[in-house]
């Protein structure tokens, strides 16, 4: 069907509008994030700020800072920062719908529409962690979000400049049921990762730093815990991923599996993930050693998602920018 060239302006006037807006709330999140202040002496107590309480002690990990139970100047500039970012996801998603609307068909098939559906996914994992924890109620966890709006912004920008595309109908290759399968999986799992891997670069770096850096975090064991829950969620739906991947070669180019340069980092990002599940959960791995293999696991998928789609020929080299 033809392109509906009103639809696909209004969605690239969404898109821009939302990388604007979260742009907004990422300095909001960082006002926070400097306006807070947390006493040395009481960042040093378990379970208070970014302390560390008992396993599964989620109020004291997230206990309100500051007087009249922390709703000072930098809890409305946080709550106000989360109603921003919520604002920009619902923009952000009908950017998605309309240009879909706009090609009659999937919004998420060229390099510019896939950066844009992995960056909705991944704030959208992230309020819903937030909402599940409480969020206005949890000062510690919400000053995250500058963490984790900033790589989004920065793939929003690159994506809207860089691999930036006009909306068009899908190229022969990708004109299949299983695109709306095969890589709407991808893109789930991707998202959440995302949010995984900054947690687990946190949880380094709240290890290594000091003084008040480490006290405006969570506790190592809320971004530990982050880090893993987040990646739990997104293992099988990558595993499923890579299954329809599979299923849709066999149909398009009759084999199963043939060592493209994308499927085979696509299975080493699977390896390296499991490796941090199994590692995660075995004892004498847990803490700096897992979140190093979390981190290695995104750092595979970046690799995956720039450098085997832009500069390495394959099979899957119909990137469209």
């Amino acid at each position: 069907m033809p392109v509906d060239p009103v639809l696909a302006s209004y969605g690239d006037l969404a898109y821009g509008t939302a990388l604007v807006l979260y742009l907004f709330a990422m300095i909001l999140h960082a006002v926070e994030y400097a306006a807070a202040r947390v006493p040395a002496a009481v960042a040093a107590q378990p379970g208070v700020a970014g302390g560390d309480g008992p396993p599964g002690s989620v109020a004291t990990l997230l206990r309100p800072h500051g007087a009249a139970g922390g709703r000072g100047k930098a809890e409305r500039i946080g709550r106000a920062a989360v109603a921003l970012t919520v604002l920009a996801v619902l923009v952000h998603g009908s950017s998605l719908v309309l240009r879909g609307a706009a090609a009659g068909r999937v919004p998420w098939g060229n390099m510019y529409e896939f950066t844009s559906a992995i960056c909705a996914v991944a704030v959208a994992a992230w309020l819903i962690l937030l909402y599940r924890q409480g969020s206005s109620s949890a000062p510690a966890l919400r000053r995250l979000g500058v963490f984790v709006l900033l790589p989004v912004v920065v793939l929003l920008f690159l994506g809207g400049t860089v691999l930036y595309a006009e909306a068009a109908p899908l190229i022969p290759a990708l004109n299949s049921y299983w695109i709306a399968i095969h890589v709407a999986a991808a893109i789930g799992a991707t998202g959440i990762l995302l949010v995984s891997g900054v947690a687990s670069v946190l949880y380094l770096v709240r290890g290594r730093a000091g003084g008040r850096i480490a006290a405006q975090l969570p506790g190592s064991a809320t971004l530990d815990r982050l880090a893993y829950r987040t990646a739990v969620v997104a293992f099988p739906i990558w595993t499923f991923a890579l299954i329809t991947g599979a299923i849709w070669a066999e149909a398009a180019w009759g084999r199963y599996w043939g060592w493209d340069p994308k499927e085979t980092v696509a299975l080493v990002a699977w390896v390296v993930y499991a490796g941090y599940l199994h590692a995660r959960a075995t004892a004498g791995w847990r803490g700096s050693r897992a979140a190093w293999i979390n981190v290695a696991g995104f750092g595979v998928m970046l690799f995956n998602f720039f450098f085997v789609n832009i500069v390495i020929a394959g099979l899957h080299s119909y990137a469209g920018i």
